[in-house]
């Protein structure tokens, strides 16, 4: 009789067992395959709008000397996109300004409402000589103790001006201009406004 409700239990638990099994991962793929609202983010549309400004881009980068140039002709103006913080300490003279973060559709058309201006782009890795309000974003190769040597490595070059000029591509601005040259802040072709500029008596 014993043996008899030794057996019963055994086979009760290995029951129990295969339906926990066969159950369990039904409710797991269920929950898993819960439909939800997807982000706003579509990473073809992105990649579609590089490849097709890759081409014109190459033709819009500018020496300093022909952006000062430009920035002289009428319906042109110079855009920063660094934050409010960095546009408040230093930028070029007379920059006016949008932080990336809040480039939307309606933001950009109260800042500039024709779609034909020329827009001159620059960033912080358009100047050196001043790594507090123009800190160069770039990725530099880093050895550690897993990679003593790095083969075949170079620093990456994360500059704002690439996303900032696929943006405003994207908004409809079309005559954008980029600055292409490295300017040392002290070159006397270029003024900069902001707190951290000291003015004369």
């Amino acid at each position: 009789m014993k043996n008899i409700t030794i057996i019963n239990l055994v086979f009760f638990c290995l029951t129990s067992c295969i339906v926990h099994s066969q159950t369990t991962p039904n409710i797991l793929s269920t929950t898993a395959q819960q439909p939800y609202p997807k982000a706003l983010v579509d990473y073809s549309d992105f990649k579609n709008l590089v490849l097709e400004i890759e081409k014109q881009r190459e033709n819009r980068l500018v020496s300093l000397d022909v952006f000062l140039k430009m920035s002289q002709e009428k319906n042109t103006v110079i855009l920063d996109s660094r934050s409010d913080f960095r546009y408040n300490r230093k930028h070029l003279k007379g920059a006016i300004h949008l932080d990336f973060t809040d480039f939307t559709q309606e933001n950009l058309n109260k800042l500039i409402p024709d779609p034909n201006t020329i827009i001159l782009i620059y960033c912080n890795n358009n100047f050196n000589g001043d790594q507090i309000d123009f800190t160069s974003k770039v990725v530099l190769p880093i050895k550690t103790s897993e990679t003593p040597t790095i083969k075949n490595s170079k620093p990456v070059m994360l500059a704002l001006n690439i996303p900032t000029y696929i943006n405003l591509y994207g908004y409809g601005y079309k005559n954008v201009y980029e600055l292409d040259e490295l300017v040392n802040v002290n070159d006397p072709r270029i003024k900069f406004e902001g707190t951290e500029i000291k003015v004369n008596p």
